[in-house]
């Protein structure tokens, strides 16, 4: 018996294996897609804030330098997405 593309050996089940419904975005997606809109505010807010000191004009005052902090926040909430994706993939493979 040859193996080719669509001459598969064996039963394929019709079935999915999530049991959920996977279109529907779950509290780890969304903190991913949160995570990453605060991110990109918080790389633009340094772009905006590195500029003066490139074209020798005065600073922005250091509110401006707050907001810069949103990037690393930005990517902690992602970064908290993700792990609760993972902790759910495994629990989910367990059962």
């Amino acid at each position: 018996m040859s193996l080719r593309a669509g001459n598969y050996p064996g039963g394929v089940s019709t079935e999915t294996q999530a049991k959920a419904d996977r279109s529907a975005p779950t509290t780890s997606d969304r903190l991913v897609r949160v995570g990453v809109v605060v991110f990109f505010v918080g790389a633009l807010a340094t772009l905006v804030t590195v500029a003066p000191l490139f074209l020798h004009t005065d600073p922005f005052p250091s509110f401006a330098y707050l907001v810069c902090m949103l990037m690393g926040a930005g990517f902690l909430i992602a970064g908290a997405g993700v792990l609760l994706t993972i902790a759910a993939e495994r629990r989910g493979a367990r059962v």
